[in-house]
């Protein structure tokens, strides 16, 4: 059996970027992470411990997007191995990484990297 845990949304003000401006003033982020594992050990015992906890996913998230990167693509990536490094049980991931208005030239809501595993 194959299952999904899905946090989505997760709202972040953070200081990446490749402009030196953007270390300084920062940027709204929207992360969103599923994780694919089996929950058939959880349902039968209705242990958190057996399973993938959000609330430690989302604590991932927060400490990853405070490291200052260059590369959002950089950061997705950290997030990705810290949960693949904390839970074994992980089949696959994915970790959506949204810059919400860019400073680039143009009329852009937002810019996003998805790294899936």
């Amino acid at each position: 059996m194959i299952n999904k845990i899905l946090v989505e949304g997760i709202k972040i003000y953070a200081f990446h970027g490749c402009l030196e401006e953007e270390a300084k003033i920062g940027s709204d982020y929207i992360v969103d992470v599923a994780v694919t594992t089996n929950f058939m050990k959880s349902t039968a015992t209705d242990d958190l411990d057996d399973t993938i906890d959000y609330v430690e996913i989302n604590q991932i998230v927060e400490e990853e997007m405070e490291i200052r990167s260059k590369l959002i693509e950089h950061v997705a990536y950290r997030i990705l191995n810290r949960i693949k490094q904390k839970y074994t049980s992980v089949i696959g991931a994915t970790v959506k990484v949204t810059k919400i208005c860019p400073p680039i030239n143009g009329n852009v809501d937002n810019v996003a990297v998805i790294i899936e595993e």
